[in-house]
C-alpha cells in the first residue's frame, strides 16, 4: 500500500495544538473565571427599576427595552467548578462563569457545552438572586450545547423564535454576564451582521449567526435576542483578534431547539458516522506527521465491523467525495456525514493505490462513547 504518511520527530503535538488555536482566532466566550459576586438585589433597587419602568416615554421604551424586561429575568449565571491539571500535572480546583436561558418553567437551562465541560459542581445563579444546585442532563460537542437543570417551579421562561426568519440588519440584543456574576443580566445591542457563517474549530464546523452586539467571557450560554422579545440564538464565540472588534457568534435557535429535544429525551444526540478516524494535512501536522496528500481525507483508522470497514473501505484509503461533494478536510467530510440520518445511503469515492472508487454506505449511530 502505498504510503502518504511521514513522522515528524522535531515537533511536539502541544506546540502545533497551541500554534491551530492561536490561528484560528476563535475563542468561545464562556466561563470568564474568578469568584461570583453576591447575588442578592436589595428590594429598594428593584422598587426604583419598576418605578423607572413605570415613567418611560414611548420614545424611551424601546425594542431594546421590552426584549431586556422580557427576556433578561429568563437569564441565569452558570458557575462551574472543575478539576484542571497544573503544569506538574497535579489536580487543581477551577472555578468559572457563563450564562444560561431556562426555556421550561420547571428549571430546564440551555448552555454552552463549554461552560459546564468537566464540572465537579454546577451553581445556577437566578435573575431574583436565587443560587441553585444544577444538574447536567446531557451535552453534545458537535453544537457546544449543553441541558442543565435545577429544582425549581414556576420560573419565567424564554420564548424561542424561528432563526430561519431572521434577516441580516435587523436588530439583535445580547444577554449574559459578561466578565462573571458581577455584571450579571448586561444587556448589548447591535444588529444581525450576517447568517450562516461557517467556523472551524478543531475540525468541527459551526453553522453561527454572526452579530455585532458585543459577547464577551461569561456571555457563553446566554441569549440572543430580536426585536419582539424572541430568543433567536444562543451565545457561543467571538473573534478575539486584534484590531478586530464586533464580531460575535450565536447558535441559531432552530438547531438549539432540535439539539435539547433529543438532550432530554436521552441524553445525547444521535448523529450518524462512517466509523472512520481521517486525517487532512493540518490535522495530521497537529499529532507529529506530515501528510503528503493534495485532495481528499486520509483514512488513518477504520472500525472493521462499522458503515465503512463493512462496505470494503480499508486503512490508507484517501475518501474524496460524499455523493457529489469534495471532501478535502477532516471538516468538510463531518459536515457532510452530518447532513444525512442515521440509516441513510451515503455514495463516498475513495482512491486506493491510485485507483478511484466508489462505494455505497448505509450510515450507523455514532456510539457514545465516539461522541
Amino acid at each position: 500500500m502505498q504510503s502518504f504518511f511521514t513522522k515528524l520527530t522535531k515537533k511536539k503535538t502541544g506546540l502545533i495544538l497551541a500554534a491551530v488555536f492561536a490561528a484560528s482566532a476563535v475563542t468561545f466566550t464562556g466561563c470568564s473565571a474568578g469568584t461570583a459576586a453576591d447575588t442578592t438585589e436589595s428590594s429598594g433597587a428593584a422598587a426604583q427599576q419598576a418605578a423607572a419602568e413605570a415613567s418611560l416615554s414611548d420614545a424611551r421604551n424601546t425594542p431594546v427595552v421590552r426584549a431586556a424586561k422580557t427576556v433578561g429575568p429568563t437569564v441565569v449565571g452558570i458557575t462551574n467548578k472543575a478539576v484542571a491539571r497544573d503544569w506538574f500535572n497535579n489536580p487543581v480546583e477551577t472555578e468559572g462563569v457563563g450564562s444560561g436561558v431556562i426555556f421550561r418553567s420547571d428549571g430546564y437551562i440551555v448552555t454552552n457545552n463549554h461552560v459546564v465541560a468537566n464540572a465537579k459542581e454546577l451553581n445556577v445563579s437566578l435573575a431574583d438572586g436565587r443560587t441553585l444546585k444544577g444538574k447536567l442532563i446531557g451535552t453534545d460537542e458537535a453544537t457546544d450545547l449543553a441541558v442543565v437543570k435545577v429544582n425549581a417551579k414556576d420560573l419565567p421562561t424564554a420564548t424561542f423564535g424561528n432563526s430561519d426568519n431572521i434577516v441580516v440588519g435587523e436588530p439583535a440584543i445580547a444577554i449574559g454576564n459578561p466578565m462573571g456574576l458581577e455584571f450579571k443580566g448586561s444587556v448589548t445591542a447591535g444588529v444581525i451582521s450576517a447568517l450562516n457563517r461557517t467556523l472551524s474549530v478543531q475540525d468541527r464546523s459551526f453553522k453561527l449567526i454572526q452579530t455585532d452586539a458585543a459577547i464577551n467571557p461569561g456571555n457563553s450560554g446566554g441569549a440572543l435576542v430580536n426585536a419582539d422579545g424572541e430568543v433567536i440564538g444562543i451565545n457561543s464565540a467571538k473573534i478575539a483578534t486584534e484590531g478586530v472588534e464586533g464580531m460575535g457568534f450565536s447558535i441559531p435557535i432552530n438547531t438549539v431547539k432540535d439539539v435539547i429535544d433529543q438532550l432530554m429525551d436521552k441524553g445525547y444526540v444521535s448523529r450518524p458516522y462512517l466509523g472512520v478516524t481521517v486525517f487532512d494535512p493540518e490535522s495530521a501536522a497537529r499529532y507529529g506527521y506530515m501528510l503528503n496528500i493534495d485532495k481528499g481525507v486520509y483514512v488513518f483508522q477504520l472500525m472493521l465491523n462499522g458503515p465503512a470497514g463493512r462496505a470494503g473501505m480499508q486503512r490508507g484509503d484517501i475518501i474524496l467525495k460524499i455523493g457529489d461533494h469534495e471532501t478535502n478536510s477532516v471538516a468538510d467530510l463531518r459536515a457532510e456525514i452530518a447532513q444525512h440520518k442515521v440509516g441513510d445511503t451515503v455514495q463516498v469515492t475513495f482512491d486506493r493505490n491510485g485507483k478511484e472508487q466508489t462505494i455505497d454506505v448505509s450510515l450507523d449511530e455514532m456510539p457514545q462513547q465516539n461522541r
